[in-house]
């Protein structure tokens, strides 16, 4: 593993005290109101390089919108795509599967994300009013 920067170190120890997955916009915001002079291309970059090293995980919103962590417990979702509204499953299905790829194409794994998207109940109930 390469020697971390200091803007990386800040970025981690920032990422530390956020209960949930945040955009680098709104990271950006966050470091500034503790007094960070990062700017935002510069995070950018170093949450790109976080990002090789599994050191930060990335999800995908179906707004194109990524959200950054610390890698933890692999995360599984249920998004709608009417209201955006994320709701975190538990179970994971995966787990034997990544141990058979890393076995078979010696591939290192540093967190997997599983994400089904489709209408929440609340949604559903207006499309059906609509109708």
């Amino acid at each position: 593993m390469a020697r971390r920067t200091r803007s990386q170190e800040k970025i981690l120890s920032t990422l530390k005290g956020v209960s949930q997955p945040i955009s680098a916009q709104s990271l950006y915001i966050e470091m500034r109101q503790e007094g960070s002079t990062l700017g935002l291309a510069t995070i950018y970059r170093a949450l790109d390089a976080l990002k090789l090293e599994g050191a930060v995980q990335m999800r995908t919103l179906p707004s194109g919108e990524a959200l950054y962590s610390l890698p933890q417990e692999d995360r599984h979702h249920l998004t709608c795509l009417q209201c955006g509204n994320s709701i975190a499953i538990d179970e994971c299905p995966v787990h034997e599967l990544e141990k058979q790829l890393h076995t078979a194409h010696q591939f290192k794994i540093f967190y997997h994300t599983l994400e089904f998207f489709g209408l929440c109940p609340q949604c559903q109930g207006l499309l059906s009013a609509t109708s």
